[in-house]
């Protein structure tokens, strides 16, 4: 469609019901939460049936709510500058002290952690501890800027039990590590902008599984947040030309707290001989 979905509902918005009105004002108030939120999720904050937001899809010429929901996404990512043109922009900015770079990242990376933590959803965030902790087995998920974000997930991971897995890790197969997963099991996604193909891949195939998908991800436009059944969206907004990871090592690190938190005391015994295997083998050095 050539036509914005801004565009189409101000074209059709005399000729709609007063109910599809609204939830046509709540699209337009609300983009970021229809970009990444379940149908559900969104008709139920907006106080409007879903099958309303499935026929304002169709009156604005849309084939279904997921195809709406594209158009948002899309329309959200034109305000994503690509890391080039974030380049050239440092490089024609005037020259100043090391000093204004190290201020400024200090800045937005203050800021980024205020949005993270004002803008997070505790009751999705505690869905998203309980299913990690209840699943059978978790992969997480992290190909080109996040592959080193996954392995500190997975290292983190790997003290609060075996169930969790690395995808991809030293050469292995993303087909083998999902072949035998399916409902009773979890994903972890991460995946920032430009998202990586066989991240957003992997979450379309675990989901059809009926794997539990968790995106965590810096854009409402990332195409694997419509294979998500959780997703939160982390701001790497920064002063440099790459998005940076500060904010989500944050949020990696704070979803591991909790889930040790709900883990059952034999993960401190695992914990504990884990650390003197360390030691044993000469890993670690005690200071």
């Amino acid at each position: 469609m050539s036509a914005s979905y801004q565009q189409r509902l101000a074209e059709h918005y005399a000729e709609l019901s007063p109910r599809l009105r609204e939830a046509g004002d709540y699209l337009v108030e609300n983009p970021l939460d229809v970009a990444t939120r379940s149908l559900r999720s969104v008709a139920t904050e907006a106080r409007i049936a879903p099958a309303t937001f499935s026929r304002l899809a169709r009156a604005l010429g849309f084939e279904t709510f997921e195809t709406l929901r594209d158009a948002v996404r899309a329309q959200l990512a034109l305000k994503v500058s690509t890391f080039a043109t974030r380049a050239k922009d440092l490089r024609e900015a005037p020259a100043g002290a090391p000093e204004g770079i190290l201020m400024r990242s200090l800045e937005r990376t203050q800021s980024n952690l205020e949005e993270l933590v004002r803008g997070l959803d505790p009751v999705e965030l505690a869905k998203l501890v309980d299913v990690l902790h209840e699943a059978r087995r978790v992969l997480i998920v992290g190909a080109l800027g996040s592959t080193g974000i996954a392995e500190y997930a997975g290292y983190m991971a790997n003290f609060l039990g075996e169930k969790w897995r690395l995808a991809g890790r030293m050469g292995s197969s993303y087909g083998s590590a999902l072949s035998e997963m399916d409902k009773q099991d979890a994903m972890i996604v991460i995946t920032m902008s430009p998202s990586a193909r066989v991240a957003v891949n992997a979450a379309e195939i675990a989901r059809h599984q009926g794997v539990h998908v968790a995106v965590i991800t810096d854009s409402y436009a990332c195409p694997a947040l419509r294979h998500a059944n959780s997703s939160f969206i982390i701001s790497g907004e920064s002063p440099n030309f790459f998005n940076t990871y500060t904010t989500t090592v944050f949020f990696l690190e704070m979803l591991m707290a909790m889930l040790a938190q709900k883990a059952g005391p034999d993960v401190v015994e695992r914990i504990s001989e884990i650390e003197r295997h360390n030691r044993a083998l000469g890993e670690v050095v005690d200071l």
